[in-house]
């Protein structure tokens, strides 16, 4: 059976989609959902949407004289944009004609557009203005597996729309894995097998030593045992790896590493072999778009490519016979331990292993050096993002695009209710949430609105906007960024000693921990300005400064000073007063604060938690009155890290929604001629004002 064919649409015969086309059309014609399951380089991303147009979608809808569009999402900008640029390509047509594509800070959609190709950030973001999608009579999920947030919220959104839009046709796309939760989700939804055009892939098992790395607790280094750190050098590895290839014949070299960081250090290695005709290019979602078509586009010679993982599923780079897999990814996860979205660099999953080996058995046999051999013990699946992030940051945007209650809302994988219940006391806390209301939506407050437009974690986000009015946007968004990453500083044993010596100049005569970070980050990038990318990272491993964990800061930083700009935030060029900064940390952590007792020698906390501030603090030798503390830490005890003194007046303005006020009954004051009543005022049981005398009011 031939696939549907209209004017000017051909499907390419190669692609291993292309004889399932008529069946997948078929099933569109009975179903209103298709979830088609294929690998990436099986040609679903760039013929389902052609398949839709040929099929008459994107039509105008009746008694109308506007055609509907057909909406492709993609999980990546850099995705978006190359998918919609290969389509256009293959209709033999201009981007921004019938096929266009809309991403952050660029629309290529014009008046004939039917086709429309973005990310799924972006169709969720629709759903505030055109709550039944109208503009839409086709909407096609791509890499459903990924199974990030926004996914998560279409798919449950698009779940509670099909009763009221019976016309809407909904195609989901996945990888070859876990497709019968997508199917049960939508009612038995038929799934569509399409086989990729694997090769065999010989593994090869190239694995880096390592040691395990155990800071004590209080320590300026880790509060607990790290993970395990590889005493070999990545990058070294990643060139052997290179090496070895390279001698096994042609052909191009796909190397996975974690981020933009990595890859820098990475290409300035791989550089400096000086292979004979080879190039060396970066992949990762922020580089320009000249960049990224150099992918796409490749010369006679070896081309060695250097990708985070954007490369996995998203997109196919051509011509690769070979990949190199250092076997890790920044992967988004909340600490309940830590109150903050962290962005570490763990294993990937068994199911991303594979992915990415696959990338170079599509044009020939591959070979695929893996840099590690724990493969077994690493889980299946990555978590979906809903069950591994901070879920204040679910119930904000739930409240901003009022999508209801998180109980009722169609999830695939249903949130724990108390973990719910934790997201919306924190969003009071914050200041996004009003205290009480049956309505998630009607409770969001000015405040939060804003706050939901900030993709970070909520406590992050209150900071930087405190910091906006206080005039500390430069040094907030330093501390905010280091806030989710581990201490860099490492103390490693044997070589305490000497390790304390390298780090005491950012701790003398600093007046909190938050000066010690912006000491520390300000000599970073100092030594990184003045030297190469190798002399940087011996430098750094040679004062004990973990240069994994600085990669983290710094690419964190650089995606919280993006979100400032784009909000509008001003960045001050003068250093802020202390006061200023200490004020902003705190409109983030109210529950962090801690009242000094000087009989047991430690601070009272929220809700009666007791905690010390770690030894390492610049604030343990002599502890103020008051602090509030970025981290609460358990190992022993209840640690306090990365202080600073506050002023309790300060926590009552910025608390003033949370704070508890009891007043006295009224007496007269003869001196003031008047009735006066004495107020207490406390914070999560802690007494910022004992009591004061203040005039009764009726």
């Amino acid at each position: 059976m031939s696939p549907p064919d209209a004017v000017g649409i051909t499907y390419p015969a190669d692609l291993p989609i292309t004889e399932r086309l008529a069946e997948i059309a078929s099933a569109m014609r009975t179903n209103s959902v298709v979830i088609v399951a294929g690998e990436t380089g099986s040609g679903k991303s760039t013929q389902l949407p052609k398949l839709c147009l040929a099929l008459g979608r994107a039509a105008a809808p009746e008694g109308s004289t506007r055609r509907a569009m057909i909406a492709h999402t993609q999980p990546r900008r850099l995705a978006a944009r190359t998918v919609a640029e290969r389509i256009a390509a293959e209709l033999g047509e201009p981007v921004g004609g019938r096929v266009g594509y809309a991403v952050r800070f660029t629309d290529r959609v014009g008046p004939d557009t039917q086709l429309k190709v973005m990310t799924d950030g972006l169709l969720l973001a629709e759903i505030a203005r055109d709550r039944d999608l109208r503009r839409y009579d086709t909407v096609i999920i791509d890499e459903a597996h990924e199974r990030s947030l926004t996914i998560d919220f279409l798919l449950g959104y698009l779940h509670r729309l099909l009763p009221r839009r019976p016309d809407l046709k909904l195609l989901i796309t996945s990888a070859t894995i876990d497709t019968a939760r997508f199917a049960a989700h939508f009612g038995g939804a038929p799934v569509v097998e399409v086989s990729g055009r694997s090769y065999p892939v010989e593994l090869r098992y190239r694995p880096l030593g390592s040691v395990l790395d155990s800071g004590a607790p209080g320590d300026a280094g880790d509060a607990e045992p790290d993970a395990t750190v590889s005493t070999t050098d990545p990058v070294e590895a990643v060139c052997d790896a290179v090496q070895e290839l390279c001698a096994e014949g042609p052909g191009d070299v796909l190397v996975f590493l974690a981020g933009e960081r990595e890859i820098h250090d990475t290409a300035a290695a791989v550089r400096d072999l000086a292979l004979p005709d080879t190039e060396v290019l970066p992949l990762y979602a922020r580089l320009s778009s000249a960049e990224q078509h150099r992918i796409f586009q490749p010369g006679p010679g070896r081309r060695i490519v250097l990708a985070t993982n954007v490369a996995e599923t998203s997109i196919t780079v051509p011509r690769v016979r070979y990949v190199v897999d250092v076997g890790t990814a920044r992967i988004s996860r909340y600490s309940r331990r830590l109150k903050v979205q962290r962005l570490p660099i763990e294993p990937v999953s068994q199911a991303s292993a594979a992915q990415r080996a696959g990338r170079c058995g599509r044009v020939a046999p591959g070979i695929c050096i893996r840099l590690y051999d724990d493969l077994a013990a690493r889980p299946a699946f990555t978590d979906p993002e809903i069950l591994r992030t901070n879920l204040a940051s679910v119930v904000l945007q739930m409240a901003a695009l009022r999508l209801g209650e998180p109980r009722d809302f169609p999830f695939l994988d249903r949130p724990d209710p108390r973990a719910v219940a934790d997201g919306i006391a924190l969003l009071v806390e914050l200041g996004a949430l009003r205290p009480e209301g049956s309505d998630l939506a009607a409770r969001l407050t000015p405040l939060g609105r804003r706050l939901a437009r900030l993709p970070v974690d909520p406590r992050l986000g209150r900071m930087i906007l405190e910091a906006d009015r206080l005039g500390c946007v430069r040094e907030l968004t330093v501390l905010a960024a280091a806030l989710p990453i581990q201490d860099p500083r490492e103390r490693p044993a044997g070589a305490e000693q000497a390790a304390a010596e390298a780090h005491r100049r950012f701790s003398t005569d600093a007046a909190s921990d938050a000066e010690v970070l912006l000491r520390l980050w300000d000599y970073v990038r100092s030594v990184q300005k003045s030297s190469s990318a190798n002399q940087f990272r011996k430098r750094l491993r040679a004062e004990f400064l973990h240069v994994q964990r600085i990669r983290e800061w710094q690419d964190l930083h650089r995606q919280l000073r993006q979100v400032a700009t784009d909000l509008g935030l001003r960045a001050n060029t003068e250093p802020a007063h202390p006061d200023h900064v200490a004020q902003a940390l705190l409109s983030g952590l109210l529950s962090h604060v801690g009242l000094r007792d000087e009989a047991k020698r430690d601070f009272l906390g929220a809700r009666q938690s007791r905690f010390a501030l770690v030894p390492g603090s610049v604030l343990a030798r002599r502890p103020p009155r008051w602090v509030v503390a970025a981290e609460l830490v358990e190992t022993n005890r209840l640690w306090g890290r990365h202080a600073v003194r506050i002023q309790p007046e300060w926590a009552e303005r910025l608390g003033d929604h949370v704070v508890h006020r009891s007043v006295s009954p009224p007496q007269w004051d003869r001196d003031r001629g008047a009735a006066t009543v004495v107020e207490r005022v406390s914070l999560y049981g802690l007494p910022l004002v004992p009591a004061r005398t203040i005039p009764y009011a009726r």
